[in-house]
């Protein structure tokens, strides 16, 4: 039997699906400073999502002699959150879910692109201040568009398919993708994306090579005038990771019309607080939301609940990051 703490939450019936194999859950957040003190440390296995860190000293303070963590679950997709090499060198087995959020963070990706370019967020905000913008607030259709990709995995295919319905020509921008993609234009690099798109969309990891990697000098390079010749200005979304955009450059392209409209669900530092992008007209965002759907938890879930049963019967789960 394994013990197993649960810092961020996770689906009843995986928690279930647990207990039903002979496992103790403990459903129970650990803020830095607890697990620093050594809090994980009387736990088998620990399954988080974002909020929690295991950056180095986190797990060191987890680990003691035969004992302590000895499995890291990321309930999710990016492991930016985990020191996988100190992990790793501790004999931890790290995991994650890549492909149980792809279908929810790809419809809320869509859904802010939309959002963005028919004034969706800002009619609502007018209507509530009892203004009647219909004059005002004249969109553009993203149909006969260039959408641009930053990175080229499972979610960015998934956001590639849905907008080529619509009418978008994708391209993107992935230096680990190599192979001719059907429908789908390969750049060489960002800055030659940038300059022939007019919507962007970023799907990328957080890292220090992608760190700001959308700035004031990227955004420059966006042509504002579609495919089909018209007018449409220059679009952003982000359902990936904080820090990818600089926040400050993206404020002041609004500001200064270079940029049209900017969608965030992620932010350098979470929860967002007082933030100047709150004070754009042209900005919406939602509070890194894009894998908060029913369906989602509950794949992520019973898939995590899987692959930690695995690891307490035989050893070593069916997949592991290391």
């Amino acid at each position: 039997m394994g013990r197993v703490a649960v810092t961020d939450g996770m689906s009843p019936d995986a928690i279930s699906m647990l207990e039903k194999a002979g496992h103790e859950v403990i459903v129970e957040h650990h803020d830095n400073d607890r697990i620093l003190e050594g809090s994980l440390s009387k736990f088998d296995a620990v399954i988080i999502r974002s909020a929690t860190k295991l950056h180095k000293n986190q797990i060191k303070s987890s680990v003691v002699e035969n004992g302590g963590i000895k499995f890291i679950g990321r309930a999710g997709v990016g492991i930016d959150n985990i020191d996988l090499d100190t992990a790793t060198k501790h004999g931890i087995v790290v995991c994650n879910t890549p492909g149980a959020s792809t279908k929810s963070v790809v419809e809320l990706t869509i859904g802010h692109l939309i959002a963005s370019t028919r004034h969706i967020a800002t009619g609502d905000r007018k209507l509530r201040k009892g203004e009647w913008a219909k004059k005002e607030l004249r969109g553009s259709e993203i149909g006969g568009k260039r959408l641009g990709l930053i990175g080229f995995g499972r979610i960015s295919r998934g956001v590639a398919k849905i907008a080529s319905a619509f009418g978008m020509e994708i391209h993107a921008f992935d230096p680990y993708v190599n192979e001719d993609i059907e429908g789908v234009t390969l750049h060489k690099t960002a800055e030659e994306l940038f300059a022939n798109c007019t919507h962007i969309s970023i799907h990328c990891n957080l890292t220090e090579e992608t760190r700001n990697l959308v700035n004031s000098d990227m955004i420059s390079l966006m042509p504002g005038i579609g495919l089909d010749g018209t007018k449409c200005g220059n679009h952003i979304v982000s359902c990936a990771r904080g820090g990818i955009i600089d926040e400050k450059a993206a404020c002041e392209a609004l500001e200064s019309g270079m940029l049209s409209s900017l969608a965030l669900d992620v932010f350098d530092i979470e929860p967002l607080g007082d933030s100047p992008l709150l004070e754009q007209e042209n900005f919406h965002g939602s509070p890194h939301i894009a894998a908060s759907t029913h369906e989602a938890q509950d794949r992520i879930g019973i898939e995590m609940a899987s692959l930690l049963i695995e690891f307490f019967q035989f050893g070593k789960p069916s997949y592991s990051i290391n």
